[in-house]
């Protein structure tokens, strides 16, 4: 078991100065073994009021799953199509035919990164990277989608040389036969640098010249700020400092009004044994204080009160990524959109939030084998010791009469008279839990009704072949207020829970 944190947040809308509002999203990484399908992605999204994605490629499936909800889309051009885009305008043009026009207005698609930190991982494009993002910006301009649908590409921040002080930072100069036409590009369609930011990995790197709490947005003393020689700006965090410096970088080059907004950013909630850092408690802080930082319109000390729109990264938990333990969990929640972290609003300012700490259902798994359902109702109303009696002719939860709803009804019920507890919702395999819920008309599942208190008869326990695979947890304490200031609409989430 162990300790359990989860800081979320999700949508909100801040009055800048800038023509577009500031917003929080999420990245949504698929690299998951037990990855949901994409209607079940986007009734999480829904659930938890996330109205800005970035997706890594253009999935149709996923695509036609987000049509008509209004989700704010970023689309990528995976790095392996990058070279064939960049030398032919065709190839550009057919791919913004298969991949956009066939969606939009129904999907809000609203940018396009080409590739991702291509000048880092995949130098030998470089020269072909502001081609590639022309010949969609035409495509998309011959649509009459050029000014709806911004073109840009996300950058790893290690691009960035001297970042400190800020007002001494450079791109490396290697790259400016790419870097001045790209941001030329940028300045003349109207776009924004894309920026990866991750204070976690700067922290890791700097072997003690950067303080934790400097890199986890923790209040700092007078004295322990980090200040600017050149401008005596005050620096009280990691990711302000990139992210001026990112701006310096550009103004270097004789470009000034290009926004930075950021594509990744997120802390790991766990390690392995050279990774001390990566854990619940940290990822909580410094995702809950990245998140009151973008809300607060706190902007960057060069440009204040212009809030810098990020993406958290990330929605899931991926473990099927190589390499260390932290690589597989930065999301917000595993792959049956159980937080990793609880979630819990509290402050002043707010208007809206989804705490899923009571508002998690046990269902059927949408493609489970008819039979295996059937088994698994007949033991949740038998051994089970679930009231089923509303399943029967004439009762609320009869209709539709069919294995897969009766099933989900058992298993709800059976899931919240086990607290929520780990492994109560799997059934050998074809339960699942979701944040939608489930009640239709007079039928309401026990989540909906709140009945989760403690089962105190666990002799029988459900059939399940990982009682570790789902589950919710107990007990929670609610830590630190958030409050939004200049916000139209948004939330915060701020929570520390525990076992």
């Amino acid at each position: 078991m162990g300790l359990l944190f989860v800081a979320l947040f999700l949508m909100a809308i801040s009055a800048t100065c800038a023509d577009e509002a500031a917003f929080i999203g999420v990245n949504i990484g698929t690299a998951l073994s037990d990855m949901p399908d994409p209607t079940q992605v986007v009734a999480l999204l829904k659930a938890q009021q996330i109205r800005h994605v970035r997706l890594y490629d253009a999935d149709k499936a996923m695509l036609l799953a987000l049509a008509n909800t209004g989700i704010h889309v970023t689309v990528s051009v995976p790095n392996d199509q990058l070279l064939g885009i960049g030398q032919s305008n065709a190839t550009a043009a057919n791919w913004v035919s298969r991949n956009i026009l066939g969606y939009v207005p129904a999907t809000n698609i609203t940018a396009i990164a080409v590739g991702s930190e291509v000048l880092t991982t995949l130098p030998n494009a470089a020269p072909i990277l502001v081609s590639a993002m022309n010949f969609i910006h035409s495509a998309l301009v011959a649509a009459n989608l050029g000014s709806r649908i911004k073109v840009s590409t996300p950058h790893a921040s290690s691009i960035i040389l001297d970042p400190f002080p800020p007002s001494q930072a450079f791109f490396n100069r290697s790259w400016d036969p790419v870097m001045v036409p790209l941001l030329k590009f940028l300045q003349t369609t109207g776009s924004y640098l894309m920026l990866n930011v991750y204070p976690y990995y700067d922290y890791m790197k700097a072997s003690g010249a950067i303080s934790l709490d400097y890199a986890l947005f923790r209040p700092l003393l007078p004295t322990k700020e980090a200040v600017d020689l050149n401008t005596l700006l005050h620096y009280t965090n990691v990711f302000d400092a990139v992210v001026d410096a990112a701006y310096f970088a550009t103004s270097y080059l004789n470009f000034t009004n290009i926004p930075v907004v950021v594509t990744e950013s997120g802390w790991p909630s766990k390690g392995d044994s050279s990774e001390p850092d990566a854990t619940l408690d940290n990822a909580n802080t410094y995702n809950s204080n990245l998140i009151r930082h973008i809300l607060n319109n706190t902007g960057t000390p060069k440009h204040p009160g212009i809030a810098v729109s990020t993406y958290i990264y990330e929605l899931y938990n991926e473990d099927l990524r190589p390499g260390p333990v932290s690589e597989k969990n930065w999301g917000l929640f595993d792959g049956n959109g159980v937080p990793v972290y609880i979630l819990r609003l509290t402050g002043s300012g707010t208007v809206l939030a989804n705490d899923t700490t009571n508002q998690t259902y046990c269902v059927a798994r949408e493609g489970a084998d008819k039979k295996m359902l059937q088994a698994a109702l007949d033991w949740a109303c038998g051994p089970g010791k679930v009231d089923c009696s509303s399943l029967l002719q004439g009762q609320p939860c009869y209709e539709p009469d069919t294995v897969v709803d009766h099933a989900s009804y058992a298993f709800d019920a059976y899931y919240h008279r086990m607290a929520m507890g780990d492994g109560t919702c799997n059934f050998n395999g074809v339960a699942t839990i979701t944040t939608t819920d489930p009640s239709r008309g007079s039928c309401i599942f026990a989540g909906s009704v709140g009945r989760n208190g403690t089962f105190t008869n666990t002799t029988s326990v459900a059939p399940s072949s990982n009682s570790t695979v789902s589950g919710s947890h107990s007990s929670f304490l609610c830590s630190k207020d958030f409050y939004a200031h200049t916000v139209l609409l948004g939330f915060v989430f701020w929570t520390a829970a525990y076992l």
